[in-house]
């Protein structure tokens, strides 16, 4: 089955900026929708994530995403980011750009649809060898915004598995840290490093460490190891529960969630606006019915087997 791949130019990866974790997210399921929808990404149509789709890839309840993503929709049009280019001269170019040029909440529909801003666009495209590319469901588990930014960090560099020193400025930098926010390194690791660290290992495809570097006894600096985790360990750790049998391909996910979402034995699990916002919700379930309580999963898939023609070895 196809994955949800998130993809982003190492340029914006090594960029600075500070986005909440909600706006992260919202940013992340925009790009999968580009690519799963092979509508693409330009800087004057519209891009729609709607709150099923938040819900179920990060296992999120319906009202506080709604929230949430109302929230970030206010928030994000303001927020700016900076990265560095060299240009045709050998000279360091230094950026500051805006995420988006529109954003829109649409009440009754509990949908956002953003735009791009021209700057982002060619950071966040189509799928090359320069490019940093991971599934979604890596980061859905990781509930800090600096794991988030950790992790985006670490995996640009997975060919070698060794991060060469951040000195410390640019590294809270680039996970976004305020200028004010724990400033005494004992909070710094607490909050920030060590809290990204341990989600990261628990939660992702791979395993990370850090070294702290001193100029005496002052820490100014952090460079990072890690490592694949091992097949049967990953799995454990990032498909716990799943169903084997759910092996539908894209089309079949789209016919089967069709029908089910209008059925009456199972409209007391819809809490949307509309059939087209419960359909997403099904479709997501049978993509990944790990990510709902199992007992909805099972309703899903006992109704799936009942009500159409598809088969499985499972009872």
């Amino acid at each position: 089955m196809k994955k949800d791949l998130v993809v982003k130019d190492n340029a914006l990866i090594n960029a600075s900026y500070s986005l909440d974790l909600v706006e992260q997210r919202l940013i992340l399921l925009a790009i999968v929708e580009a690519r799963r929808t092979g509508k693409g990404i330009n800087a004057n149509d519209a891009l729609s994530v709607h709150a099923a789709s938040y819900m179920q890839n990060f296992n999120v309840e319906r009202q506080p995403a709604y929230i949430s993503l109302k929230k970030a929709c206010e928030d994000l049009f303001l927020r700016q980011f900076s990265y560095q280019t060299v240009n045709e001269n050998g000279n360091v170019q230094n950026h500051r750009a805006r995420w988006v040029s529109e954003i829109i909440y649409i009440e009754n529909e509990a949908t956002v649809k953003l735009i791009f801003s021209p700057a982002v666009v060619p950071l966040v495209t189509e799928l090359e060898k320069h490019f940093t590319s991971y599934e979604l469901e890596q980061v859905s588990g990781l509930s800090s915004a600096y794991a988030v930014r950790l992790y985006e960090i670490l995996i640009a560099w997975r060919s070698t598995g060794k991060v060469p020193m951040i000195e410390l400025e640019e590294f809270r930098n680039r996970l976004g840290v305020g200028v004010n926010e724990y400033s005494k390194m004992v909070n710094f690791k607490t909050r920030v490093l060590d809290l990204a660290i341990n989600q990261i290992n628990e939660h992702t495809d791979i395993t990370a460490s850090y070294e702290q570097h001193k100029r005496g006894r002052v820490i100014i600096g952090f460079s990072f190891l890690f490592k694949q985790k091992p097949q049967e360990q990953l799995t454990d750790t990032t498909t716990k529960g799943k169903d084997t049998f759910c092996n539908l391909s894209d089309a079949q996910i789209k016919m089967y969630s069709s029908i089910l979402s209008q059925l009456h034995s199972l409209s007391d699990l819809s809490t949307f606006p509309n059939y087209k916002a419960f359909e997403v919700w099904i479709a997501n379930i049978l993509r990944d019915p790990a990510s709902v309580r199992e007992e909805t999963a099972k309703r899903i898939f006992k109704a799936l087997r009942t009500e159409t023609d598809f088969k499985d070895g499972n009872n």
